[in-house]
């Protein structure tokens, strides 16, 4: 009867073994020299011990070299086979001698081949990111210059999961505590709506410049956390830092994401008299955005009047552009008008006669790791698995409250072809695709080219909630971080 016993390898070592041998049994410490029971006058006589054959197991720690020592009954010694498994001679193969068979158990080093020359820059200029980082899952060191040259491309391409794994690697570089380096890692993170990674990699940096602050603040205000940035700004005062210009220009965003009308204008002030900052036109310019993304219309207005200069085509033009988004038509022309007077040329590019804009199809990408899956909005009907996810998540969805908007519905169809038409857009059908495909928790994130809809962005709002998922997409406007049925942009897009 034989029992097999689990060998458990803890480092990297090499175990001789016999087969047939007896163990002393007043052998204490394992480490010791195993000695042969024989029978003789005297008692135990240690024999020299001979090793029949030698095997490495990985991960197995290394203390001393164990000595085995043959034992009474002759056997032969074991030899590797052409499938490298361990057998016994056939009876007419000859007897191997010890140095045959000590030549014969030694470890073959590892085939390295040699590198080949890869150009990190080229590669990343022609948007092959995933065969970049390809080659360094291979081995293939990258510098300095290679480092940055990945990172603006995943920036440029929004490339989060790309991105992660060149962190990855690059946690075991020498550059790891680069600054530079990781204030690109941040900003990264920032474009593609990952604020908790952006967060990890600035909590833990060894050291960190003004830059680094001022990503993280503006990161916070791109994804509509201008709570959040606030904070980080408060942190920076009372680690002593000084706020400059730039510090100034990304806390007002944050305040006009936040909608923090009061304590913008404070902080706006604070500049002259606390810090001794003069004001430029882009300050100026952050005022009005955080007057404007709050509806205060008229208080923007006014303080375009009480301006020290004369205001720019510049300050015109965001207000205009605020004055369009709220449906503020009179102000939209008057800003228009003024902004025609100082810059003609604004008013001869809108009225131009261009040519019939083509019709961009609604397309949505869900990216999961390593994949990224397109959505049309073409065939809304199709069955599918998909399909039925949106339809079981319908019910629940009027449970919650929610009611179909379709005045964002400008076919003339009846009513009822509104509401499924509502159903089937394109980012309603890859968050249904992404519950169905990945793990529960998982945060989906959805790019999509053309503006959400109104009617989409509270159906997301329900889902998010049911779900007990975040769900960020990302429009041709901004980031849109839904989660327990609120949304990062505070209803304003």
């Amino acid at each position: 009867m034989a029992s097999l016993i689990p060998l458990h390898p803890t480092g990297g070592s090499k175990i001789s073994s016999s087969s047939n041998s007896r163990i002393a049994p007043n052998s204490h410490a394992p480490r010791l020299p195993l000695a042969l029971r024989t029978r003789s006058s005297s008692s135990l006589v240690l024999a020299p011990s001979k090793t029949i054959c030698t095997y490495s197991l990985p991960n197995a720690i290394l203390h001393s070299r164990p000595r085995v020592v043959s034992s009474q009954h002759k056997t032969k010694p074991l030899h590797r086979d052409n499938k490298n498994r361990y057998q016994r001679p056939k009876p007419n193969q000859p007897r191997l001698k010890d140095t045959q068979l000590n030549d014969q158990n030694k470890i073959q080093p590892l085939r390295t081949e040699t590198p080949p020359n890869v150009d990190f820059i080229a590669l990343c200029q022609e948007g092959k990111l995933e065969e970049a980082v390809e080659y360094m899952g291979q081995g293939i060191s990258a510098d300095y210059t290679a480092f940055t040259a990945l990172l603006n491309a995943c920036g440029n391409f929004k490339s989060l999961e790309v991105g992660k794994r060149v962190h990855e690697f690059f946690k075991r570089s020498p550059f790891r505590g680069d600054v530079e380096l990781n204030n690109n890692f941040i900003y990264v993170y920032c474009v593609c709506g990952s604020m908790k990674d952006a967060r990890k990699v600035f909590d833990r940096m060894p050291d960190r410049n003004m830059s680094s602050w001022h990503l993280m603040i503006n990161g916070y205000a791109l994804n509509g956390q201008g709570d959040d940035g606030l904070l980080l700004f408060e942190q920076m005062r009372k680690v002593g830092l000084h706020p400059d210009r730039d510090t100034f220009l990304v806390v007002l965003s944050a305040c006009a994401s936040a909608e923090a009308v009061e304590e913008g204008l404070i902080l706006f002030e604070a500049m002259e008299n606390e810090y001794g900052i003069v004001p430029r036109i882009d300050h100026y310019v952050g005022v009005i955005e955080v007057l404007g993304k709050s509806g205060h219309l008229n208080e923007a207005e006014e303080f375009i009047e009480k301006m020290p200069f004369e205001p720019t085509a510049e300050i015109w033009e965001a207000l205009r552009n605020l004055a369009r988004i709220h449906g503020d038509i009179d102000l939209e022309d008057h800003a228009e008008e003024v902004l025609v007077n100082l810059d003609p040329s604004k008013a001869i590019a809108d009225k131009i006669p261009l040519p019939p804009r083509k019709k961009h199809s609604a397309t949505n990408m869900l990216e999961e790791k390593n994949k990224v899956s397109m959505y049309r909005c073409t065939e809304p009907y199709k069955g599918g698995e998909t399909y039925e996810k949106l339809k079981g998540l319908r019910g629940q969805m009027r449970e919650a409250g929610y009611v179909p908007d379709t005045r964002y519905v400008l076919h003339d169809i009846d009513q009822e072809a509104k509401e499924q038409a509502l159903q089937y857009h394109s980012e309603r059908l890859a968050i249904a695709y992404g519950l169905i495909s990945t793990p529960p928790r998982t945060t989906l994130r959805i790019m999509k080219n053309l503006r959400i809809c109104g009617d989409c962005h509270n159906a997301i709002k329900i889902m998010s909630k049911i779900v007990g998922r975040e769900l960020i997409v990302r429009d041709n406007k901004r980031f849109h971080h839904f989660k327990d049925g609120k949304c990062s942009c505070g209803d304003y897009w």
